[in-house]
């Protein structure tokens, strides 16, 4: 899948909150996005899934502007995994990453859809709570699931909202390896709202950084999260680390 962002703006009344927003994104690739809290990173995943629908500008899919795409077959294309989610407490693990296939299900649930189901369980290392209730789960847990979902559906463009804000470090890597797999396997595109900077440093390809709704920088990480762009936009002093495992974010201080 190909994406492709220009000129968008998104307005909540008198107040905008993304301004002439533009990139694109190839398939098999992965973007970071990072900025402060505030910064339009929710917004701008939201204007993506056109649940907040841009004022102006186009958010095209393999040349079709994704407003001209009917709805069912948008969410085939896009698997979205919000920041904060909803969930039935009395369904199980599986039953709530099955819902990720309920676009492909007919008239009843083949093998297929239940192998895949428990694939993506699989692939996180979850497959030993399929029959667990959703309450039953630690809030980490819970944002597994929900990753897992996502899988399940196969779209070829994933869109993650801080994915990994409510795991152990552990569970980030485990995560992150899981999406870096997914792109080079399936050659699926994903955009991962982060925190981590160093995590944005050490998987995505390119780093989409944001500043009170506008770009302040796109491109490949080392090109873009430097310290002088560290400092402008996060108020932080920092040196970049690099050793034989690669480059690494040390904030100093703020300023």
């Amino acid at each position: 899948m190909e994406l492709n962002v220009e000129h968008v703006n998104k307005e909540f009344g008198d107040q905008r909150v993304l301004e002439e927003i533009s990139f694109s994104l190839g398939p098999g690739r992965i973007l970071a996005l990072v900025g402060p809290n505030g910064s339009g990173k929710s917004t701008l995943i939201k204007s993506l899934t056109l649940i907040h629908e841009p004022t102006s500008g186009s958010i095209a899919v393999d040349g079709t502007d994704i407003r001209r795409i009917d709805p069912i077959d948008l969410s085939m294309k896009i698997g979205y995994v919000p920041q904060h989610f909803t969930y039935t407490l009395y369904s199980t693990v599986f039953e709530t990453v099955l819902l990720g296939r309920r676009r492909y299900i007919k008239w009843s649930v083949s093998e297929e859809e239940l192998s895949r189901v428990q694939g993506a369980l699989d692939a996180l290392e979850m497959g030993d709570m399929a029959g667990k209730y959703m309450d039953q789960l630690s809030g980490g847990e819970r944002q597994k699931v929900f990753i897992a979902r996502a899988l399940a559906q196969n779209p070829s463009l994933f869109l993650f909202d801080e994915p990994t804000s409510a795991l152990d470090i552990r569970y980030q890597i485990e995560v992150m390896e899981t999406m870096r797999r997914i792109t080079l396997e399936q050659g699926s595109s994903m955009i991962i709202a982060v925190h981590d900077l160093n995590l944005a440093y050490r998987y995505a390809d390119e780093v989409l950084v944001l500043s009170k709704g506008r770009m302040a920088g796109f491109g490949k990480p080392e090109a873009v999260l430097t310290p002088d762009c560290i400092r402008t936009v996060y108020g932080v002093e920092s040196v970049v680390i690099e050793n034989e495992y690669g480059k690494f974010f040390l904030p100093l201080r703020a300023t």
